[in-house]
């Protein structure tokens, strides 16, 4: 069964740049959703973990979904996330999604109420119905408490808006299981340590949040991989990245060091809302060098080819 919807290529969970008094930097959003279009991104998301929809209202949420969507005036699709704790909020988030023209929204399980895979599962439709959207669900229990298991992905089945799957369980054995059970949903990787696996399994996308500031080396392991199908190539990106990986998953500090990332490409991302504190000056230090390091690399793998004709 073909999906009604193809993910393919990167997709950026877009930050959300804030002023310091906490309110949303509009002229930084553009200039971020500008900078991902030119630099190769195949698709965004807007409204996940990544822009902070943790401390937003569901009326923010809709707010920056549909300016994103009026930025990007058709040029890449956008994916709009419906993750809340309360189901009438994610039914709120996927109707303003339909409204608003986007191509697919993100679905989350619930955090916290930690539900069975059957009440997760009419939950996950609920929200389908009010969407009628493809669905790109987001597996990340350690963020949820909940695994979304094979009752679940059997019963959301029913529905073939459910087209693709981030799967950030971080659980190799979850990568093997979606892509030989579960052909039908695109598998798509949600652990960026691991995105030669998933790749090497068939994934055709990669949600991640680093293409923020570093889409083009993000792209360029995405090509060798899916595109070249040339896997020692990827192997050496992958080499590259990992001690980005390393510097990302610090103690915490996932989005404050995206955003600092982000504001090294000279486009201000802002303070993060509370709880969270910006980066401290070492921090920094060791992310500038890591991704100096890091850009270089992994132009030199790609200008290879090229200079070899």
């Amino acid at each position: 069964m073909n999906p009604i919807f193809k993910f393919e290529g990167i997709y950026t969970p877009v930050v959300t740049p804030y002023h310091e008094d906490g309110s949303v930097n509009w002229d930084a959003l553009s200039d971020v959703i500008e900078y991902l279009i030119t630099s190769g991104v195949h698709g965004l998301i807007s409204g996940g973990s990544t822009g902070e929809n943790y401390a937003q209202t569901v009326e923010e949420r809709l707010e920056l979904a549909k300016f994103t969507h009026a930025q990007l005036k058709g040029r890449l699709p956008l994916v709009v996330g419906t993750g809340a704790m309360l189901t009438p909020d994610s039914i709120a988030l996927a109707s303003g999604a339909r409204e608003i023209g986007a191509d697919s929204i993100l679905l989350a399980s619930p955090p916290y109420s930690v539900p069975t895979d059957r009440e997760n599962a009419l939950n996950a439709l609920a929200i389908d119905k009010a969407a009628d959207l493809p669905v790109m669900l987001y597996n990340y229990p350690h963020r949820t408490g909940t695994m979304m298991g094979e009752e679940f992905l059997d019963r959301v089945g029913r529905s073939r808006n459910f087209c693709g799957i981030k799967e950030s369980s971080g659980d190799i054995n979850r990568v093997h299981l979606l892509a030989r059970d579960y052909p039908h949903i695109q598998l798509g990787c949600g652990m960026d340590d691991q995105a030669l696996e998933f790749f090497a399994w068939g994934a055709p996308f990669w949600v991640c949040g680093g293409s923020n500031f570093l889409p083009e080396e993000h792209v360029a392991l995405y090509n060798a991989c899916v595109i070249e199908g040339d896997f020692a190539k990827g192997r050496r990106i992958m080499s590259a990245m990992m001690p980005l990986m390393r510097v990302l998953e610090q103690g915490g500090k996932f989005i404050q060091t995206i955003k600092h990332g982000v504001t090294m490409n000279s486009i201000e991302a802002g303070a993060m809302r509370a709880p969270l504190k910006g980066l401290n000056k070492d921090d920094k230090r060791a992310l500038e060098q890591v991704t100096r390091v890091l850009k270089k690399t992994i132009a030199d793998i790609v200008a290879e080819k090229k200079i070899g004709g």
